[in-house]
């Protein structure tokens, strides 16, 4: 059973960062919250484990005061 990393995994994340904001440059705000949906979209489906999905959308969700949602 594979799990969540949530130490940092970032050779270089300021750029990371960098390019996110790149990403959302010029966008309206339903543009912007589209590109974020296809982006969580495409990584999901890179890392492909349920598992470790649920596990990432539960800590999403984690200070937000409600509880995660499992499938």
């Amino acid at each position: 059973m594979a799990t969540l990393n949530t130490e940092s995994n970032m050779t270089a994340p300021d750029d990371f960062y960098e390019g996110l904001i790149a990403l959302h440059r010029d966008l309206t705000e339903s543009e912007s919250a589209l590109v974020n949906a296809k982006l969580i979209l495409l990584l999901a489906n890179h890392i492909g484990d349920p598992e470790v999905i649920a596990a990432a959308m539960d800590a999403a969700r984690e200070d937000l005061g409600a509880p995660g949602v499992r499938p």
